[in-house]
């Protein structure tokens, strides 16, 4: 009788009976529900009942109900009750990564040439004035090329404030239509932001029009003051790393040959900024992992994963080059941090086959990487320090221009790639060193007077203010915290 009320007053709850007879059972043990007070039976409509699974005895009926037939009886050789198998749980798909908003400049003007700190600076006074003067609109809604009415003309004004568009054609009716004039403005602000060229405004191109001017004054600025004291050696050939770009420039006759996209620190282990001479190409190198990433990283990853040094062919070696067991090394200590941990070179190598060597005081250097899909990316910011380059084969011929011991006579891609499947180590010596400086500049000025700007992705444009800062010139140190010996 009691089961009878539930399929009146509860049919839904029967329904889920059907799909697993656990509930069933835990289903039938609830309290029934309390009928409805103060309502007219006869005006409750009862649904048509739920089929029982096959087995399951039908219940007795209500009250004033003629009983259906009784079931018969269940014997040895009746069927079991079937098992309602549980759906498969749909496989789970990734979401599509979102559209790259970046690109690579192809601007031939380099980030930085020997005129560089003085045209910034200039280009800094007059975003100065232009905040001084009121500043642009830092409300620009999302437009296209269909859009219309205030909101493009307001556009318009932002563009033109920043040179970007003449000013005749911010005024006046026509300024409420959208025109090819308009999308041109919007493509060649892009440029300078580093991003690709939609002529649409969303997402990061929106957010870089409402930037105000006054931020962007201080970029300037401040990228100014950092190459201000600059005693590097330019010279017909060199490479500039600008890091809030991610970018590495090949530089030759004051043009850039090659544009290169790069990964550099993450804000937890900054990229430094330093001038040093490309004086070697490694192949096949072999990783030593720094101090810093063995007790911060490694040692807490053994402690969970005893086979992790193993797996990623990484030996320890005592101060004489024997190398240790690493079972013979107590993880819960730092005792680790006094060896020396080195990976085989080959696949799955941290530094992947190429190593650009740049003796210098931090360490530091340039590389090729297994993880090459990261460069598929819009944030950039994610090694411990040293820069991986996504064109480092090409790179890597470009320096060697010049240097004989190649098998066909000179080095290119194809032939350093050759060298690379043999699996020995070697470094080849440049016939000529090439200067390379990394730089951070979140803004800075070409010829033709255009700024350029990137996101200070570090925090250090605020901490640019001569009164607040003791840096050394770039090419004696560090103008922020150093790097801790080797980094990836």
């Amino acid at each position: 009788m009691a089961l009878r009320r539930r399929l009146a007053g509860g049919w839904i709850g029967l329904a889920l009976m059907c799909a697993a007879t656990a509930a069933l059972a835990e289903d039938a043990a609830a309290p029934a529900p309390a009928p409805a007070a103060a309502l007219d039976p006869a005006a409750i409509p009862i649904p048509a009942p739920i089929p029982l699974p096959a087995g399951v005895p039908a219940a007795q009926g209500l009250p004033g109900e003629a009983a259906p037939p009784a079931a018969p009886a269940a014997t040895p050789s009746s069927a079991p009750i079937p098992v309602v198998a549980a759906p498969a749980k749909p496989k789970k798909i990734a979401p599509p990564p979102p559209p790259l908003e970046t690109a690579l400049s192809n601007d031939p003007a380099p980030t930085l040439t020997p005129d560089t700190a003085a045209l910034t600076a200039k280009a800094a006074d007059r975003y100065a004035a232009i905040d001084a003067a009121g500043g642009w609109p830092t409300d620009i809604a999302p437009l296209n090329s269909h859009s219309k009415g205030p909101a493009v003309a307001d556009l318009r004004r932002r563009l033109a404030i920043e040179g970007d568009l003449d000013r005749a054609a911010a005024d006046g009716l026509a300024s409420l239509a959208w025109d090819a004039d308009l999308t041109v403005a919007v493509k060649r602000f892009q440029a300078r932001m580093g991003l690709r060229q939609t002529g649409a405004v969303a997402g990061a191109t929106q957010n870089a029009l409402n930037v105000p001017a006054s931020v962007r004054a201080q970029a300037l600025a401040a990228s100014a003051r950092r190459i201000a004291d600059l005693t590097f050696s330019f010279g017909e050939r060199y490479v500039v790393v600008n890091l809030p770009a991610t970018a590495v420039e090949a530089v030759e006759n004051g043009a850039v040959v090659h544009r290169y996209a790069a990964i550099v620190g993450d804000v937890d282990h900054p990229s430094p900024l330093v001038a040093a001479h490309v004086a070697a190409i490694n192949l096949n190198p072999t990783w030593t992992v720094p101090v810093s990433i063995i007790k911060k990283e490694i040692i807490p990853r053994m402690q969970r994963d005893p086979s992790y040094l193993a797996r990623e062919k990484i030996r320890i070696l005592d101060g004489s080059g024997a190398e240790v067991d690493p079972k013979r090394i107590d993880w819960s200590t730092q005792r680790a941090a006094n060896y020396t941990l080195r990976q085989d070179s080959g696949a799955g190598n941290s530094l992947g086959s190429i190593r650009i060597d740049m003796p210098n005081k931090l360490a530091v250097y340039m590389h090729d990487t297994p993880s090459k899909r990261l460069f598929g990316a819009d944030y950039r910011f994610l090694s411990h320090g040293c820069v991986r380059v996504q064109g480092v084969y090409d790179l890597a011929a470009w320096l060697l221009e010049g240097t004989s011991g190649a098998p066909a006579g000179a080095w290119d891609k194809e032939s350093l790639l050759a060298e690379i499947k043999n699996g020995a180590r070697e470094d080849i010596k440049l016939a000529r060193t090439t200067p390379v400086i990394w730089v951070y500049l979140t803004g800075w000025a070409s010829a033709d007077g255009a700024a350029n700007f990137r996101n200070d992705v570090y925090d250090l444009d605020a901490a640019a203010d001569p009164a607040a800062s003791d840096a050394a010139p770039l090419a004696q140190g560090l103008p922020f915290a150093p790097l801790a010996a080797t980094a990836q």
